[in-house]
């Protein structure tokens, strides 16, 4: 059962909570969590037709061949290899990385405020579980400031496995000495989620800050205003 799953019943929902471990320790994603990143900022600019680069982020440079360099390929190989697959659109692959950076948008603020509002607690410890390439997340640690607020991070393109891989989810708990069932993961991507449930993580399934906010404050991991 997953926290989507929780029934509203107060009763049932008290059982059920007073079954379960305390939750010591919060596990985030970060793209589309606490950080927005889009293709679609970059490519807007190449592409004057939105249907037209829908179709290229949809069949060439697709989420599967961005996933690889997330998982530890090179940026430079992923480019390579997608170029001799599809040498007339040379320019735009080549654009992918090398412009990178574009795609990068502001903060979720609301998320990074609970965020904010978990460390101040003192209650629990914050890890991230992020795929990422290990030759961008830099990037991202130069530019949000909050990524030094975890008290670790663990990133797929330095581990060479990803998400929902289950041996990457251990890492983060092994390195950590974090128990699985005194956990909670928060992750955008439902396959991720599925991955952490069966592992024995309680999970969030991400939709929307407020949401979150709702799931924390039924488990008593954040107060009501």
């Amino acid at each position: 059962m997953g926290l989507d799953d929780i029934p509203d019943s107060p009763a049932t929902f008290s059982k059920i909570i007073n079954n379960t471990p305390m939750i010591t320790t919060i596990i985030f994603d970060l793209g589309a969590v606490l950080i927005d990143w889009n293709p679609h900022y970059m490519y807007r600019t190449i592409f004057d037709d939105e249907q037209e680069m829908k179709n290229f982020l949809a069949n060439i440079a697709t989420s599967d061949w961005n996933e690889e360099q997330d998982a530890g390929r090179s940026l430079q190989e992923g480019t390579e290899i997608l170029v001799r697959q599809f040498p007339e659109h040379e320019g735009n692959i080549r654009a992918f990385y090398s412009r990178w950076e574009e795609m990068l948008g502001d903060p979720l603020w609301e998320t990074v405020e609970i965020f904010r509002e978990l460390k101040e607690t003192g209650k629990y410890k914050t890890y991230a579980l992020t795929n990422w390439s290990a030759e961008t997340f830099p990037v991202a640690l130069a530019r949000y400031n909050f990524l030094n607020w975890f008290d670790g991070i663990v990133v797929s393109g330095t581990e060479k496995m990803r998400k929902p891989t289950p041996e990457f989810y251990h890492i983060l708990l092994d390195r950590y000495h974090v128990k699985a069932d005194e956990a909670l993961f928060i992750d955008d991507n439902y396959r991720n989620i599925l991955a952490a449930e069966k592992l024995g993580i309680q999970s969030i399934h991400f939709t929307s800050a407020d949401r979150l906010r709702e799931k924390l404050e039924d488990l008593s991991i954040l107060s009501e205003p």
